[in-house]
C-alpha cells in the first residue's frame, strides 16, 4: 500500500503524462496541416528514436536491447504502428477533444475482447458501462442518413487496436524495460510509416512544420517516462483513472488552438465514455477474481 505522498506524485506524474501526451497530439494535428500521415509520423520517428535510445543508455539497460527481438515485443510495435496510422490520419480530420475521447474508449474495448477470448467473465455492470460507453461514442460519430463520420470510424479502429496492444502488453514479462519496449515500438512506426508514406505525396521539410514535429517527438518520450513514473511505487488502482485528464486537457487545448468547442451531444457523449470507463476500471479493481486489473508496468 503506498503513502499518501507516493500517491500524489503517482497523481501528478499522471497529469503530467496526459498533458505532455495532448502538446503532442496537437502538435501533430498543426503538422497534419501540410504532412501527410506517414510523412509527419516518419519525421517524428527519427527524432524518437534518438529521444528513446538516449534514454535507454541513461537508465544503463542497453544490455537489454537484445529482448527487443522476442516476438511479443515485435508483434506489439507491428500493432502500434497500426494505431499510430490510424489516429495520426484521423487526427487531420477531428476536433482534438473528439478523438481523445474516442481514443479513450479503450479500456471499454479491452473487456469485450476479454470476454471474446475468454479471458473474462463480464457481470451484468460492467456490461452496462461498456453499453453506456459505446453509446457516448454513438454521440460522437453521430452516424447520418448519407453514411458514418469515416475519420471517427477510423478513430475508434485506432481504439480497438489500442485494446489490443494494451492485452498484449500484459503478456511481456517485467524482465523487457519499458524503455526497450517503447524503443522497439517507435522504430516499427516509423519502419511502418515509410512503407505506408509510399503512397503519398511527401512534402518538402524545410518549414516549420517540422519542428511541430520535433517537439511532438519530445513530448510523447517525455511523457512516456512520465507515465511509467506514475506507476512506479504508488497504487494503481488510485491513479489510473486520473489518465482520464486527458480529454479536459484536449479540449481546453482544442478550444485555444483551433476554437473548436463540442456540441452538446459530443459533450454528453465524451462525458458518457469518461464515466463509463471510470466504472469499469473501478470494477476490475475492485473484484478479487478479475484478470483485467491494470497492469502494474503501463504500455508504452
Amino acid at each position: 500500500m503506498a503513502s499518501p505522498d507516493e500517491n500524489r506524485r503517482g497523481i501528478l506524474a499522471m497529469l503530467a503524462a496526459m498533458a505532455l501526451f495532448v502538446c503532442n497530439d496537437a502538435l501533430m494535428k498543426l503538422a497534419r496541416e501540410v504532412y501527410p500521415a506517414g510523412q509527419a509520423i516518419t519525421l517524428r520517428t527519427i527524432v524518437a528514436v534518438a529521444t528513446g535510445f538516449a534514454m535507454v543508455l541513461l537508465l544503463r539497460e542497453g544490455g537489454k536491447l537484445r529482448l527487443a527481438l522476442r516476438p511479443v515485443v515485435l508483434l506489439r510495435g507491428l500493432i502500434e504502428s497500426l494505431v499510430a496510422l490510424s489516429f495520426i490520419w484521423s487526427l487531420g480530420l477531428l476536433p482534438l477533444g473528439n478523438i481523445t475521447a474516442i481514443l479513450m474508449t479503450s479500456p471499454l474495448i479491452i473487456v469485450v475482447l476479454a470476454v471474446i477470448l475468454r479471458i473474462e467473465r463480464v457481470g451484468w455492470r460492467r456490461t452496462l458501462a461498456v453499453a453506456v460507453g459505446f453509446c457516448g461514442v454513438l454521440l460522437i460519430v453521430r452516424p447520418a442518413a448519407d453514411g458514418f463520420n469515416m475519420a471517427a470510424i477510423v478513430a475508434l479502429i485506432s481504439a480497438v487496436l489500442v485494446g489490443g496492444r494494451d492485452l498484449l502488453t500484459r503478456s511481456i514479462g517485467n524482465e523487457v524495460p519499458s524503455t526497450v519496449i517503447s524503443l522497439t515500438t517507435t522504430a516499427l512506426v516509423g519502419m511502418v510509416a515509410v512503407v505506408y508514406g509510399l503512397s503519398e505525396a511527401w512534402q518538402p521539410i524545410w518549414r516549420i512544420e517540422t519542428l511541430y514535429v520535433a517537439g511532438a517527438a519530445v513530448f510523447v518520450a517525455t511523457g512516456s517516462y512520465f507515465m511509467v513514473g506514475a506507476f512506479r511505487n504508488t497504487d494503481i488502482g488510485v491513479v489510473s483513472g486520473y489518465r482520464y485528464s486527458v480529454v479536459v486537457f484536449a479540449v481546453i487545448l482544442g478550444y485555444f488552438v483551433w476554437a473548436e468547442v463540442p456540441d452538446g451531444l459530443a459533450s454528453v457523449g465524451i462525458a458518457l465514455i469518461v464515466a463509463s470507463g471510470l466504472y469499469t476500471m473501478h470494477r476490475q479493481r475492485v473484484l478479487p477474481e478479475s484478470k483485467l486489473k491494470i497492469a502494474s508496468t503501463p504500455p508504452a
